[in-house]
C-alpha cells in the first residue's frame, strides 16, 4: 500500500470513558490501568482515562498515573464547558481537571442550538462565552486543548452559522484540535463527507483571516448576534463569513462517531478521506447505546488499504491480541466474527474456498492475518472437502495422504458424525481425537468401564447434592471413585479426576472452564437429543470437546471425557518435544 500523502493520523482511545459507558461493562481502577498500560503498548497516541471528579475511581487512576506515566501516550482528562452563568477560574470540577495533572484535555461543549436552550436552559450566547471561557483558563493553567464539539453534526443539519460560531470559539480561546461529534450516531457517510469538507473550507477562510491581521492578539470571538434556525437556511451564498480574530494556528479537525446505525467506522473512514487527522474511537467497538467506532476495525481498514499511518508495522501485529486483552479484563465475550480481530475472520469452511485458498490465499482474503496478529483457520464440518481435512490435520502435526484411505475414511467419518448432531467446527479437540482414532494411533490413557448419577433434591430447598461413582482401568488396573457436587456434570467431572489424578498428576491443572447445552431437535420434548460443548484448559491453552446423545449425562460424559484425554494428549506431546529437543 503506498503512503497517502498526509498520512499521518493521530489516534484517541476512549474506551476508559466512552467505552465504559456500555451497559453492563464494568471495570475496576486496576482494571483501567491494564488497559491504559495495553493501549500505550499498541501506540495510541491520546488515551482518555475520564472526567476527574465524577467518580473517586477516576481521581485515583489519574493519580496513579501521576506516579508511573506511561511510556509514550498521552494520558487525556475529560471534562465539560463550565456552568452557565459562573467563571471558569471558579468552577470547581475544573480544579479536578486540573489535579488530574495531564497536559492534555479534552472539553466537550455543545454545538446544537436545541441542547443549549432545551438541555442547558441557557442563551446562545452564554453557551459561546462558556466555550471561551473554559478553554482560555485551561491555557491559562499550562493546558493544551481538544475541543469536543458535542452532537456537531445535528447541530450543524439545524443552525449550521450558530454551530460554526462554536467553532470560532473554541478557535478563538485556543484549542489545538476541534473534534466533531455525531453523538447520537445518525448521520450517514455522505453527509459527514459534506459537512467536513465544508467546515475545512471554511477553517480556510479563518486561516485567511487570520493571515490578514497577524499581529492581533487572540481576544476571542467577534461576531454578529447567534444566528437561529431560520437564519441558518439562508441560501448558503449569503450565510455569514468568519469574523474571528485570533493570533494562533488554526486547529487540525477530529472525527468522533457512535455505531446507532451501524454506520461508525464508515463515518469515521469518511471524514478521514474528507480531512479530519484525529479519530476518536474505542477498543472492539465499546460504547453506549450501540458503542462508538471500533478502532480494531478502523485501524488497519486506515493503514492497510487507505495508506495513512496510524501506528508502527509491529505494534499492528498486536491488535488481535490488544483486542481479546481488553475482552478478557472487561469481562465480555470476544466477537468471535468481529473483522480483522475474530476467531473467525480468516476462517474458511466450504471445501472450495479452502483448496483455493490452500493455493493462493489472496483467492478468500482480503489481508494477509498476520498483518493485525491474527491466524487462519480452517473449519471443519459436513461441509467440509478433503482439503479442509489435509489442511486442518497439517495444522496440528497430522500429516495425510489424500490417495490413501485414512483421509477420505476421516472425512467421512466427520460427515457421518455431524449428520448425527456433532459440530467439529466448535470442538477441534474432539476432532483431533477422531483423526489419530482413524489413523489407529489413539492413545488410550484410560478406559471408562461404567459411571452412575445419583441425585438428591429435598423440597422445599433450592440446594441438590449429586454423587457420581465411575469405574475405569488404568494400564489394567481397575479403580473405583466417587465424589461429589453440585449437579450431576460437576460430581461425574470430580468422580473422574479423582480416579485418574494419582496416575497422572498433571490433571490437577486442567479446568473446565465452559459448558454449553443445544437441544437439537426441541419438537420431541424431554426425548430430544442433546449437544454438550465442554471448553478445557491447562493455563496456558483452551480446547473444546463436543458429545452428543439423547441423555444429557451421556452427552456431558463424552465431552468430559474426550476433555481429558485431550489435555492428556497435549502433555504427552510436549514431554516428547522436550525430550527430543531439550
Amino acid at each position: 500500500m503506498t503512503t497517502n500523502s498526509s498520512s499521518q493520523l493521530w489516534l484517541y482511545d476512549t474506551t476508559l470513558r466512552d467505552g465504559t459507558q456500555r451497559e453492563g461493562l464494568s471495570v475496576s481502577i486496576e482494571d483501567k490501568l491494564r488497559i491504559a498500560k495495553r493501549l500505550d503498548q499498541l501506540g495510541i497516541p491520546f488515551i482518555e482515562g475520564g472526567w476527574p471528579g465524577a467518580n473517586p475511581k477516576d481521581v485515583e487512576f489519574f493519580w496513579q498515573l501521576q506516579k508511573n506515566p506511561l511510556k509514550q501516550a498521552e494520558v487525556v482528562a475529560f471534562c465539560s464547558t463550565r456552568r452557565p452563568n459562573t467563571t471558569a477560574a471558579t468552577e470547581p470540577m475544573l480544579q479536578d481537571i486540573l489535579a488530574a495533572g495531564t497536559r492534555w484535555v479534552t472539553i466537550f461543549g455543545k454545538s446544537w442550538d436545541l441542547h443549549v436552550t432545551t438541555g442547558l436552559k441557557t442563551t446562545l450566547e452564554e453557551n459561546l462565552a462558556m466555550i471561551c471561557d473554559t478553554i482560555e483558563y485551561l491555557r491559562s493553567q499550562g493546558r493544551r486543548i481538544i475541543y469536543d464539539a458535542e452532537h456537531w453534526f445535528d447541530g450543524y443539519k439545524h443552525n449550521r452559522d450558530y454551530a460554526l460560531q462554536t467553532l470560532e470559539a473554541a478557535i478563538a480561546s485556543g484549542a489545538e484540535w476541534l473534534v466533531l461529534c455525531d453523538t447520537n450516531g445518525g448521520t450517514l457517510p455522505h453527509e459527514i463527507s459534506q459537512i467536513v469538507q465544508d467546515v475545512n473550507s471554511y477553517l480556510s477562510l479563518v486561516s485567511q483571516c487570520v493571515a490578514e491581521v497577524p499581529s492581533v492578539e487572540a481576544t476571542g470571538v467577534i461576531c454578529q448576534e447567534p444566528m437561529t434556525k431560520d437564519d441558518g437556511q439562508r441560501e448558503k451564498s449569503d450565510r455569514r463569513k468568519p469574523t474571528l480574530r485570533t493570533s494562533g494556528t488554526i486547529p487540525k479537525i477530529g472525527i468522533h462517531t457512535h455505531n446507532d446505525s451501524e454506520m461508525a467506522v464508515a463515518n469515521a473512514i469518511a471524514a478521514v478521506m474528507a480531512g479530519a487527522k484525529m479519530v476518536q474511537g474505542t477498543i472492539n467497538g465499546y460504547g453506549e447505546r450501540c458503542g462508538n467506532a471500533n478502532l480494531c476495525s478502523l485501524i488497519p481498514n486506515l493503514q492497510l488499504k487507505a495508506g495513512y499511518s496510524c501506528i508502527t508495522e509491529d505494534q499492528l501485529t498486536q491488535l488481535t491480541e490488544a483486542s481479546r486483552f481488553v475482552s478478557e479484563v472487561v469481562n465480555l465475550t470476544p466477537d468471535e466474527h468481529a473483522a480483522f480481530v475474530g476467531r473467525s475472520a480468516f476462517a474458511h469452511k466450504g471445501g472450495i474456498h479452502v483448496s483455493a485458498v490452500e493455493r493462493n490465499p489472496l483467492t478468500y482474503e482480503h489481508i494477509q492475518p498476520e498483518q493485525v496478529g491474527n491466524s487462519r483457520r480452517i473449519v471443519i464440518s459436513e461441509q467440509s472437502g478433503l482439503s479442509n481435512v489435509l489442511a486442518k490435520a497439517r495444522s496440528f502435526g497430522i500429516e495425510l495422504d489424500q490417495q490413501k484411505a485414512e483421509a477420505r475414511e476421516i472425512l467421512q467419518r466427520l460427515k457421518d458424525l455431524e449428520s448425527e448432531g456433532f459440530q467439529f467446527e466448535a470442538a477441534e479437540a474432539s476432532f483431533v481425537l477422531l483423526m489419530h482414532e482413524a489413523l489407529g494411533d489413539r492413545q488410550q490413557f484410560f478406559e471408562v468401564k461404567g459411571f452412575q448419577v445419583h441425585c438428591d433434591l429435598i423440597e422445599g430447598k433450592e440446594i441438590s447434592n449429586a454423587l457420581a461413582t465411575v469405574k475405569i482401568a488404568v494400564d489394567g488396573k481397575n479403580i473405583l471413585e466417587a465424589a461429589e457436587g453440585n449437579g450431576p456434570v460437576a460430581a461425574l467431572d470430580a468422580a473422574l479426576r479423582k480416579a485418574l489424578v494419582n496416575f497422572y498428576p498433571q490433571i490437577a491443572t486442567f479446568d473446565l472452564t465452559d459448558y454449553k447445552v443445544r437441544i437439537l431437535n426441541g419438537h420431541t420434548g424431554t426425548a430430544a437429543k442433546t449437544r454438550v460443548l465442554v471448553e478445557s484448559g491447562n493455563g496456558r491453552e483452551r480446547w473444546t470437546t463436543v458429545g452428543v446423545s439423547t441423555n444429557i449425562l451421556a452427552a456431558s460424559y463424552q465431552a468430559v471425557v474426550e476433555g481429558l484425554e485431550y489435555g492428556l494428549l497435549l502433555h504427552s506431546q510436549a514431554e516428547a518435544a522436550f525430550k527430543a529437543y531439550g
